[in-house]
């Protein structure tokens, strides 16, 4: 892969967030009966800044969980045998019933995923509603899937990757966009 461009330093990643925070806090008219449910890997950490975020513009700490969407997936017959998937139970940690859940993840591509973790969460509880918010939402939706909250919208090309690196887990945050 070769490096094209740097998408989001760490400075605009925060900006990014503090934006989709308060589109979240406008939208569901504060924090009241909002959980926030970050998708693994990526979406975890995404999900407790934003909820750190309400807490600082709000001063609410709204529930947040985590969501491993791996059995859900719908390409579980294509993983190669080294890839092994792992069996979790779905545990989000909260009732989720008539609350208003606001699920993050970091890149919006095909809507596979999000799809995934909509499933996924239906079988926990029932909401009020399923909110996606996104740091990048690359375009090439194969679903019908949008995001309510979005970071950067960065059109690209199915030869390109978004990589989102933050520092919970690569030591530095940045988005890149790199050509495959």
């Amino acid at each position: 892969m070769k490096k094209k461009t740097e998408i989001l330093d760490a400075a605009s990643i925060q900006r990014a967030l503090t934006r989709m925070s308060h589109e979240i806090l406008e939208k569901n008219k504060g924090g009241e009966n909002l959980v926030l449910i970050g998708i693994k890997t990526r979406g975890v950490p995404l999900a407790k800044r934003i909820q750190q975020k309400i807490k600082q513009i709000e001063s609410i700490e709204v529930p947040l969980g985590e969501l491993d969407i791996t059995m859900y997936r719908d390409d579980l017959d294509k993983v190669s045998e080294q890839e092994d998937p792992k069996i979790n139970s779905v545990s989000i940690g909260m009732d989720i019933t008539d609350k208003h859940v606001i699920l993050i993840d970091d890149v919006l591509f095909t809507g596979r995923t999000v799809r995934a973790a909509m499933d996924a969460v239906m079988d926990v509880g029932r909401p009020s509603t399923i909110q996606l918010g996104s740091l990048v939402d690359r375009g090439h939706r194969e679903l019908p899937i949008r995001a309510d909250y979005v970071g950067k919208n960065i059109p690209t090309s199915d030869r390109e990757i978004v990589v989102v690196q933050l520092s919970e887990q690569d030591q530095e945050d940045r988005v890149s966009l790199y050509e495959k």
